[in-house]
């Protein structure tokens, strides 16, 4: 499994519009605040906008922060209310719904609407995330410490003729904090599925704030990756290891992409420094499993993906992909074994069943691949190769009728054994 976050072999990716109203849903709640910002002698309607939107936005991920923490199982994660606030500003999307300048003030009216469980699961898996928390807790620092050095300039200004270097700094500082906001957009954009307007948000953090470059062109390589541009996906982890040699998540994630292009041995080369990096780094040792595989080296694939079960048990890719590289070899009932452990960890990973199907049929067991190709179907109806290979078991079994069933329903994807979702 890849976690860019889906695909077959499987390969592992390293990346809540919510809405809170108690008339819609039990499952949604609804937070509405107003923000007026008194603009000063510098502020002209772009910065006062900017600081309008920021406080705006902090109200609302205040509330939705105790709210979170007294309602939800956010309580049980010991984290602070800062941390939960956040975190919500990379999940939680705000809605403007009225904004008025009048050349003196900036009105402005937001909501955020969430179903606040999904929230919360989504909070919990940011702060199980090191990389996340960090990316997501200097965004927030560097908005804070851009409303401060906002606030510093205005009173040194106050009643003074401003100088040009006070209205660079002040521009600067504006700078600063709309960067925050398209990073967080980013974030939510992403998580959403919607790569192109993530690519276009993190562009404009770089634009704004040189000093988000690093994990601006990592994020923005994760959307180009997700969207299939793996050849700017890896132009931009480039740049973000040249701005950052450490990250290592870059590393794995720019292999990715070279083995979505077919250079494996490259991919190879990336997954040893992500490990070289960080040891315990459970995805780069199950996508280096990959690229072995696809390379033909199935031995060191399978050591790959015992480290990776090793540092990770609950993972399913793992188990899965180790699967089909006992197929690949031969030991189908090792491999029956494996796509076990994957589904008893991922029941909707319809791949395994349709791969074990094929071990079954292997094997001689003809009823059990039968109910292996069913449940395919049943996972996902359009997967017309699982009709393929049904009705050749039928055929097989001499259910001609059943047999012919099935094959009248399979269109073009002949029977064959999964390798990516």
């Amino acid at each position: 499994m890849r976690k860019y976050h889906n695909l077959p072999i499987i390969a592992l990716a390293a990346y809540l519009l919510f809405f809170f109203t108690s008339t819609v849903s039990a499952k949604t709640v609804t937070f509405e605040k107003e923000y007026t910002y008194q603009a000063s002698e510098i502020d002209s309607k772009v910065s006062s906008r900017a600081i309008a939107l920021e406080q705006v936005k902090r109200l609302l991920l205040e509330e939705l922060g105790v709210y979170l923490i007294s309602e939800t199982e956010v309580k049980n994660f010991r984290l602070t209310k800062d941390q939960v606030t956040t975190y919500s500003a990379g999940i939680v999307s705000a809605e403007i719904l009225k904004e008025k300048w009048d050349g003196a003030t900036y009105y402005m009216k937001a909501k955020i609407s969430a179903d606040p469980d999904e929230v919360a699961k989504s909070v919990k898996n940011i702060g199980e995330d090191k990389q996340k928390t960090k990316e997501l807790e200097d965004s927030r620092k560097k908005a804070k410490d851009a409303m401060e050095e906002i606030e510093r300039l205005k009173k040194e200004i106050a009643g003074l003729k401003q100088s040009t270097k006070q209205q660079k700094e002040y521009a600067t500082a504006v700078k600063e904090l709309s960067a925050a906001d398209w990073f967080d957009k980013g974030y939510i954009f992403g998580k959403s599925g919607n790569y192109n307007e993530a690519i276009d948000a993190f562009t404009k953090t770089i634009e704004l704030d040189p000093q988000y470059a690093a994990n601006a062109y990592y994020n923005r390589g994760l959307a180009y990756s997700y969207s299939g541009n793996h050849r700017q996906a890896i132009n931009d982890y480039n740049k973000a290891i040249e701005l950052n040699p450490q990250l290592d998540r870059a590393y794995n994630n720019r292999g990715l992409a070279y083995d979505n292009l077919g250079n494996y041995q490259q991919a190879i080369n990336d997954y040893n420094k992500a490990i070289e990096l960080n040891p315990q780094f459970a995805e780069a040792y199950n996508n280096r499993g990959l690229a072995y595989g696809n390379l033909g080296n199935h031995q060191q694939a399978i050591n790959d993906y015992n480290k990776a079960i090793e540092l990770n048990p609950l993972d399913a890719a793992a188990y899965y992909n180790r699967g089909i590289t006992y197929g690949n070899l031969g030991n189908h009932q090792q491999a029956i074994n494996d796509f076990n452990k994957a589904i008893q960890l991922n029941p909707q990973l319809a791949m395994a069943y349709n791969n074990r199907g094929v071990a079954y049929f292997k094997l001689g067991n003809y009823q059990q691949a039968i109910n292996d190709y069913t449940k395919v179907i049943q996972l996902n109806p359009q997967d017309d190769s699982a009709y393929s290979c049904r009705g050749t078991v039928y055929l097989k079994l001499g259910n001609y009728q059943q047999a012919i069933n099935d094959f009248n329903t399979y269109k073009a994807n002949p029977c064959q054994e999964k390798k990516r979702p």
